[in-house]
């Protein structure tokens, strides 16, 4: 028979088909549950992590691993960066968790199939090897991360144009990580990898020896590994209305971050404009330019990131009015 302690992902434990001989809702301390279920017999408990109280904590999850059979535990998982990462997940590993999951059908899986250690080793060897390249492969090579924050910013065809300016201008050794997606194979380049976030620390690690290593982060949370981090926003007003509606918040996210104004028509005093309605800094602004033809437009983004060693040519710009327009 099994156990079932709910909270905020009720909803998804009531699509179970299962013999219950327990249920309770609502959030309780770990202390709370050890003292209700540590004499309780049964076969499968499954638990919300919603429902005990500062979760995020790996020690309350600890007093609960030390005083039931954790054997016979799922947790169910939000699906929030908090949790999901491997740091966290290495962290309830050691503890004896190999069962979690952050949906109905994995649930339904793990109560037919429960994992072993040897099922999950892998999230606690890529946790590890994360922290191998952070220390080792930081300091042979510069990693630059670029992320959308407006929809379609231009993250995977500027990483194509870096790369390609790189090689042909600098004679740099360039490779370029697509996390989560595949478009780069559109591109039909050398040297353009899309992988997936298990496999990044590796490939991190399989590319030491390039000049410069370019990651698009469109997929990918962990960018602990990256010296530099460039955020896109395409500035033309539906694209900057459209983000405001979704996230209001947005620009105090981005307080202290490299924002870059990419595709972007914007004079100097657009831009001033720009930073103050925003309450943010401009990193840098890219315009429009042809990506099958070379480019120096891009020599001072990277002279300022310290890729390279150049002066930063003047640009023409256009101009767009009307910012933050509702």
């Amino acid at each position: 028979m099994n156990v079932i302690i709910a909270n905020q992902q009720r909803d998804i434990l009531a699509g179970l088909d299962i013999d219950i001989i327990k249920s309770i809702n609502g959030e309780f301390d770990a202390d709370e549950i050890v003292s209700m279920f540590k004499n309780f017999f049964f076969g499968r408990m499954i638990i919300d992590v919603t429902a005990i109280k500062d979760y995020q904590n790996v020690q309350n999850l600890q007093k609960i691993s030390m005083n039931l059979d954790v054997e016979k535990i799922i947790l169910l998982f939000p699906n929030t960066p908090e949790v999901s990462s491997s740091g966290f997940l290495s962290k309830i590993i050691s503890m004896g968790y190999y069962n979690f999951t952050t949906n109905l059908e994995g649930l339904k899986y793990l109560l037919d199939h429960p994992n072993s250690y040897k099922d999950v080793a892998h999230i606690q060897q890529f946790n590890e090897l994360s922290d191998t390249v952070v220390e080792k492969v930081i300091s042979g090579n510069h990693i630059l991360g670029i992320k959308n924050v407006t929809d379609h910013a231009g993250s995977t065809t500027l990483i194509y144009m870096l790369k390609k300016e790189l090689e042909n201008t600098f004679s740099m050794s360039v490779v370029a990580l697509e996390v989560g997606r595949n478009d780069f194979a559109y591109f039909n380049e050398k040297n353009m990898f899309s992988i997936q976030p298990e496999q990044f620390a590796m490939e991190l690690l399989k590319h030491k020896d390039a000049d410069v290593i370019l990651v698009d982060l469109n997929e990918c949370e962990d960018d602990a590994a990256c010296h530099d981090v460039l955020y896109l926003i395409e500035p033309t007003s539906i694209k900057l209305n459209k983000l405001m509606r979704k996230n209001r918040t947005i620009f105090e996210k981005l307080k202290g971050k490299k924002i870059v104004l990419n595709k972007s028509l914007l004079s100097n005093s657009d831009i001033m404009d720009f930073e103050y309605e925003s309450k943010s800094k401009v990193y840098y602004n890219l315009p429009p330019v042809n990506e099958r033809n070379r480019n120096n437009i891009f020599h001072g983004l990277l002279s300022k990131l310290g890729i390279v060693n150049v002066k930063e040519n003047k640009e023409e710009k256009g101009k767009i009015l009307g910012l933050f327009k509702f």
